[in-house]
């Protein structure tokens, strides 16, 4: 079965040529062309992938992502003309998975869309290799196991559950303190070093937690 994905661009010359290129390539596609129309849509369809302009008439590619968010784990690509590393680093900020600005060529969004998918699925396929136990917090990976404090292991869940998500230290802070307290950065990078020290003992693989230079950290599952 082809993989479906949903793109949602309100200049309809350049939706249809997305369209036709990601066709091309063996993929489903659907075009949307307003923001209000996506979240209808989405209450009874469930794309592999959504490709997200961030200027949309109505509900703004910025705020659907994050609306997305509270429902969903499905890749998302956003998509500009806006190139400041503010927009790009908000779009991570939301949960986006990837971000490629215009004007961009057909095929290096091809590349994208295919780089993330190969990701997610060996990810579910190794999803039962490594264990995250949520009654003694421990994770678990072939015949071993260890143990996490309660704030390791509160850093840590957020990470596997959506192995491949870039988390800024921002958003991992959010997580870890709800009560707002002022936390530098250099705190989460100091508990990422411990984590990442006792998961690298327990997999005798390369880190499964990874620096992305500039933004934050991701999970990937051990080779």
């Amino acid at each position: 079965m082809s993989e479906h994905i949903l793109i949602v661009e309100d200049e309809e010359k350049l939706s249809n040529l997305m369209s036709d290129f990601l066709m091309n390539h063996h993929f489903n596609t659907h075009q949307i062309h307003h923001g209000n129309d996506v979240l209808p849509w989405l209450e009874i369809n469930r794309p592999n992938l959504i490709l997200l302009d961030v200027m949309l008439p109505g509900q703004s590619g910025i705020e659907l992502c994050k609306a997305i968010r509270r429902f969903s784990n499905v890749p998302i690509i956003m998509v500009s003309a806006k190139v400041e590393e503010i927009d790009r680093l908000l779009g991570l900020e939301l949960g986006a998975d990837d971000y490629i600005c215009k004007p961009f060529s057909y095929a290096e969004l091809v590349a994208r869309v295919k780089a993330i998918l190969r990701r997610l699925n060996v990810s579910a396929v190794q999803t039962s290799v490594m264990q995250l136990d949520e009654t003694t917090y421990k994770v678990k990976y072939q015949d071993n196991d260890i143990e996490l404090t309660n704030f390791e292991f509160q850093l840590f869940k957020p990470l596997f559950n959506n192995p491949s998500r870039i988390y800024s230290r921002d958003s991992l802070m959010d997580t870890m303190y709800t009560d707002q307290r002022i936390v530098s950065h250099r705190t989460i990078d100091s508990h990422i070093k411990k984590l990442r020290k006792k998961l690298d003992e327990l997999t005798k693989t390369e880190s499964v937690i990874q620096s992305v230079y500039g933004v934050g950290y991701r999970f990937v599952h051990p080779q």
